[in-house]
């Protein structure tokens, strides 16, 4: 007996090493310390130091069971971009900038290549919100995860000085709302969105008219990464005074987050168009509509808190970093809370 014929193949694990350091290498920060490969990431605080109050922001999550679509579909190269985009995004919300990402796959069977195009999609993701990927893990459990299937999560820490943390605290009526296109479902409510669709290769590559494509492709796109919007809104001179990164639990649980007490956010639900697997989804699974906005993003991946007067600079700034932004409501006196109307 050996620990190969227990079902771990260390070898495995130093292929997938290898094969991933390409990617790996690509998310480089001057401020990343060593190389790949050994206990722990290295990542200077050098260039923060001209902060008034450096503060650490951090941020953790997964793919969740959004997953399981990856595997039917056998398409692992996005599943990364969600991993690190359901982190760096609550970063960003806080006006954070990313630093460096970490992350951790637990599978059945360690496939060299398939661990290694998961991790190519994590340095996508990298990329896109300038964070080294600076670690991670990957851990063959066989007899705890079937063989064709994993989990993925990660951990995120960035920075930013005290004074310019965005905390809501200062929104007050008047205020305008103005949200940020989500990419389609992002990573959150597959549980359910398992439960409307057949899960089947037939369902999954079933072309519909209405989203120009077949429904695995339009499920399977990844999350949003916002950093690179709220960085321009940042530079264009605005202060963004709240910012709610819509996930799980829609507009009715993440919208408050960022509101003080005594607020109201009214969203106008036709200011900004409804990705059409919204429509599909609700029909197929004949959903009420507050089920769909306390579950879903409905087509806003963030929401931000102005002042009227920078709301076009805003949406300027988010555009020019190549997002659709739309001015979606305003912030009235009322109990902590969200109207859609």
């Amino acid at each position: 007996m050996d620990y190969k014929k227990a079902g771990v193949d260390i070898e495995a694990g130093y292929r997938s090493v290898e094969l991933m350091k390409k990617y790996v290498k690509e998310t480089m920060r001057p401020e990343v310390l060593g190389g790949l490969g050994g206990f722990s990431g290295a990542f200077s605080l050098a260039a923060i130091k001209n902060m008034e109050k450096p503060t650490l922001v951090s941020g953790t999550d997964g793919v969740g069971t959004k997953l399981k679509l990856a595997f039917l579909l056998d398409k692992h190269d996005t599943v990364g971009i969600d991993c690190v985009a359901m982190c760096v995004n609550d970063i960003a919300c806080a006006g954070g900038e990313p630093l460096f990402f970490l992350d951790y796959i637990a599978c059945g069977k360690n496939y060299p290549e398939k661990i290694a195009t998961i991790v190519k999609g994590v340095a996508e993701g990298c990329k896109m919100s300038n964070a080294a990927l600076i670690g991670g893990e990957t851990a063959e459990m066989p007899g705890f995860y079937p063989e064709d299937e994993y989990d993925l999560a990660g951990f995120a820490v960035g920075v930013v000085d005290e004074k310019d943390l965005i905390t809501g605290e200062n929104i007050q009526p008047g205020d305008v709302l103005v949200g940020i296109a989500s990419s389609g479902v992002h990573s959150n409510g597959f549980s359910l969105v398992r439960k409307i669709f057949d899960m089947t290769a037939e369902s999954l590559n079933t072309y519909y008219d209405e989203l120009g494509r077949t429904l695995g492709e339009a499920l399977i796109e990844p999350t949003k990464i916002y950093v690179k919007a709220l960085r321009s809104v940042k530079e264009a001179g605005v202060t963004i005074k709240g910012c709610s990164h819509v996930t799980g639990g829609g507009f009715y649980e993440n919208i408050p987050r960022m509101l003080p007490d005594g607020v109201n956010a009214h969203v106008k639900k036709d200011s900004y168009p409804i990705p059409p697997i919204f429509e599909l989804m609700r029909k197929k699974g004949q959903l009420e509509e507050k089920l769909m906005y306390n579950t879903y993003n409905m087509g806003l991946g963030m929401v931000l808190a102005l002042d009227p007067a920078d709301a076009d600079k805003a949406i300027a700034a988010i555009e020019t970093a190549g997002e659709k932004a739309y001015l979606v409501g305003e912030v009235k006196a009322g109990e902590k809370g969200v109207t859609l109307c």
